[in-house]
C-alpha cells in the first residue's frame, strides 16, 4: 500500500510542476510532457501482437503498432489506416490495398507490402491471438505483395465481414522479428519487446504495477493530440480506480462498476460514459473434464441460476438472450433459454451422474474486479439449492489466461466478458464456440462438431436470410448444448477526467484506449 501511495503522490507533484513550467516557459520540449494516466485492473500478459488477447493487449496494440484499417467513432466504422485505400472483386474474394507511403517503422525503415505480407502470414502461422479472425478466410499463400505500396489478398472463401476483422492484425517489422526470431518466431522476444510502427512505444514494463507509453517523434501519420505518455496504471479494485479518478490521480479509468458510475454521477471535473456495445458477460463452463463434462449437469445449474441477481449486480445491464449479443445481426430475440426454474433445474439434475449433488466446483473470478465477485457469490447461493458446493478463487488475469490452455488446468466455472471487436455475429460465435478457439480464454473447451459447421457455413455465406437463418440455428445447438450461463449484456462504464480532450466512444474495444489523439488541457 506504501508502494502505490508514493507513486501516486509523486505523479500528482510530476503533473502539478509540469502545467507550473509549462505555463512559465511555454516553448520549452522538456517541460511540456503531458502524461496521460489510465487506471485498469488488467495486466499486458504478453507484447506479442499475434498472439496476446484481451482489452490490456489491445490497448497495448493500438498504440504500438498500426493495421492496414482502422475502426472509429460511434458507428465503428472502418477507415484507412496503413491502407490508404482499397479495392474488392465482384465475387468478393479478392482484395487489393494500396499503402500509405510514408508510413515507418518506429526503427526509421518503410512500411512495406512485404512487411504486410510477412505479418499476415506469420499470424496465420502462430494461429494464435487474432488470428481466428482470419481462420479458413486467408492461409499461407493469400497475401501477396504485388509491388512496395501494394498488397492483394485473395480470399479462400467469400467473407462479408472481412474489411472489419482487419483493424486486429497488425503489422510487424520483419527485419526485427527476424533477427530475435530463435525456435519460437520470435514469440519469446516479442513478449516484452516491440516491433511495431505504432505512434508510441513503451519504456517501462512492470507487470502488477505499470506500463509507461512514450510518444514516437517524427510518427506517419497527422492528426495527434498533445499528449506524450501514458501510464497504464494496474489498480485491482474498481473503487479504488473511482478514488484516483475523483482525486485527479488518474485521467481515465476503464473498469468501473454501476455503484462506481452513480458514485461520481455529476461530480466536478469527472466526465460519466454509459454507452451500449455488443459486450456479453457469460460463465463458461468445463465441458470436457470434471463434474461439468455431463451436459445434464450443466443443464441443471442453468436453470438453478438467479438470473435476477445477476442482473441486479450488474447495475447498467439487460439479460442476455442466447450467445449472441441482442440485436446483433441473426440474433433470435425469442430463443427459448434457462431462466430460474429450481423444479426443472432438479429435473435435470436427476437425469445427471451426480442426482443428489454432494459435489464441489471451482469458479475463478478477476482480482479485485467487484462485479465479478458479486456474480460468483450469485451462483454460490444459487448452486446451494442443488446442494452443490462453490469454491471461489480470485485470480490476476494472467493466471487465469493460463488457466484456459487444457480441460485439465481449467476451472469448473470461469466468467468472461467479450466485446465484439467487429459488429458482426461472427465476432462472437468464431471466437467463443469455435473448437479452433479451444485453448484460449474465449472459448477454453467448448467443441461440437455441428456448431463448428454452422459457424462455417455462416462465415461464408453472402445471402443474407441464409446467413440469418444458419445463425438461429447456432444458437439453438448452443442453448441445448448448455456451455455458459448466459448472462448480461452490460452497457459500457467508462469515466474520465474533464481535461481530457478528444476522446471519441466506439462501441468495439472501448477500454482498450486510443492514445493518439488525446490531449490534456
Amino acid at each position: 500500500m506504501k508502494r502505490w501511495f508514493d507513486w501516486t503522490r509523486l505523479a500528482t507533484i510530476a503533473v502539478a510542476a509540469a502545467v507550473t513550467a509549462t505555463a512559465a516557459v511555454p516553448d520549452a520540449k522538456a517541460q511540456t510532457r503531458r502524461v496521460l494516466v489510465i487506471a485498469a485492473g488488467q495486466d499486458i500478459p504478453d507484447f506479442d501482437p499475434h498472439v496476446a488477447t484481451g482489452y490490456s493487449a489491445s490497448a497495448l496494440h493500438r498504440n504500438t503498432y498500426d493495421p492496414l484499417l482502422r475502426v472509429e467513432g460511434p458507428d465503428a466504422k472502418v477507415v484507412p489506416h496503413l491502407a490508404q485505400s482499397w479495392t474488392v472483386s465482384p465475387d468478393g474474394t479478392e482484395y487489393t490495398f494500396k499503402l500509405v507511403p510514408n508510413a515507418k517503422f518506429q526503427d526509421g525503415s518503410p512500411v512495406t507490402a512485404q512487411a504486410v505480407k510477412y505479418s499476415f502470414d506469420r499470424a496465420i502461422r502462430l494461429a494464435k491471438g487474432n488470428a481466428w479472425m482470419i481462420a479458413g478466410i486467408l492461409d499461407q499463400n493469400s497475401v501477396e505483395a504485388v509491388d512496395p505500396t501494394t498488397v492483394r489478398m485473395k480470399l479462400l472463401r467469400p467473407f462479408a465481414a472481412f474489411p472489419t476483422v482487419l483493424p486486429w492484425i497488425f503489422v510487424v517489422n520483419p527485419a526485427l522479428v527476424e533477427a530475435n526470431k530463435g525456435s519460437d518466431d520470435g514469440q519469446s522476444w516479442l513478449r516484452a519487446n516491440l516491433a511495431g510502427s505504432g505512434p508510441f512505444r513503451v519504456t517501462r514494463n512492470e507487470p502488477g504495477n505499470l506500463y509507461e507509453f512514450q510518444r514516437v517523434d517524427g510518427y506517419w501519420k497527422q492528426g495527434a493530440g498533445n499528449v506524450t505518455g501514458a501510464i497504464w496504471r494496474i489498480v485491482r479494485e474498481t473503487a479504488t480506480q473511482r478514488l484516483m479518478l475523483q482525486r485527479g490521480e488518474a485521467h481515465i479509468a476503464v473498469d468501473l462498476t454501476s455503484e462506481d458510475m452513480d458514485q461520481i454521477k455529476d461530480r466536478p471535473g469527472v466526465v460519466s460514459i454509459i454507452e451500449p456495445e455488443f459486450r456479453t458477460f457469460s460463465i463458461k463452463m468445463n465441458t470436457e473434464n470434471g463434474p461439468l463434462a455431463d451436459v445434464e449437469l450443466r443443464r441443471a445449474i442453468s436453470y438453478a441460476t438467479n438470473y435476477k441477481g445477476i442482473l441486479d449486480s450488474a447495475g447498467y445491464a439487460d439479460l442476455m438472450t442466447g450467445p449472441l449479443p441482442n440485436g446483433i445481426f441473426g440474433h433470435l430475440p425469442d430463443l427459448a433459454v434457462p431462466r430460474t426454474d429450481l423444479a426443472k433445474a432438479r429435473e435435470h439434475l436427476a437425469k445427471s451422474k451426480h442426482p443428489n449433488g454432494g459435489i464441489k466446483l471451482r469458479m475463478v473470478t478477476v482480482t479485485g474486479l467487484e462485479q465479478q465477485r458479486r456474480f460468483a457469490l450469485v451462483m454460490l447461493d444459487s448452486l446451494k439449492a442443488l446442494n452443490i458446493e462453490l469454491e471461489i478463487q480470485p485470480q490476476v488475469w494472467p493466471d487465469m489466461v493460463a488457466s484456459t490452455r487444457s480441460p485439465q488446468t481449467f476451472p469448473d466455472l470461469f466468467p468472461v466478458y467479450q466485446t465484439a471487436n467487429y459488429a458482426d455475429p461472427d465476432n462472437i460465435a468464431f471466437a467463443a464456440y469455435h473448437s479452433s478457439r479451444n485453448g484460449n480464454w474465449q472459448n477454453p473447451v467448448y467443441r461440437s462438431a455441428s456448431v463448428d459447421d454452422l459457424i462455417m457455413k455462416a462465415r461464408a455465406e453472402t445471402d443474407p436470410a441464409k446467413r440469418a437463418a444458419l445463425y438461429g440455428d447456432f444458437q439453438r445447438q448452443v442453448v441445448a448444448d448448455a456451455p455458459d450461463i448466459f448472462g448480461v449484456l452490460e452497457k459500457r462504464k467508462l469515466a474520465l477526467r474533464s481535461e481530457v480532450q478528444n476522446f471519441s466512444f466506439t462501441p468495439v474495444a472501448s477500454n482498450a484506449i486510443e492514445l493518439f489523439a488525446l490531449s490534456l488541457r
